[in-house]
């Protein structure tokens, strides 16, 4: 099943700051594009994160841009709202 992603405010603005850096850049592209395809894509290690809750208490989840790189970048993301719909939250260096 395929999904459409969703932005918050601050996920857009993560992305415009990440122009300025064109590899980071591509890489959140292509994780972005298998996160509509299939968010528990094995790649991305798509995993709950317990420590965030999103809006009414939904779950976030975490979908990985590297690994095993200093300061790895994530996308954060929770399901909804509506059917077929990923909603990104952030998307950022691994706290």
């Amino acid at each position: 099943m395929a999904f459409d992603l969703h932005w918050t405010p601050k996920a857009e603005e993560h992305l415009a700051e990440l122009e300025k850096d064109q590899a980071k850049l591509k890489k959140v592209r292509k994780t972005l594009g298998l996160l509509e395809r299939d968010p528990q894509y094995p790649v991305l290690n798509s995993h709950k994160y317990d420590s965030l809750k999103g809006p009414d208490g939904v779950d976030i989840w975490a979908s990985y841009v590297e690994n095993n790189t200093p300061a790895a970048f994530r996308v954060f993301w929770f399901y909804g709202v509506g059917a077929g719909v990923i909603t990104v939250v952030a998307i950022t260096k691994h706290p």
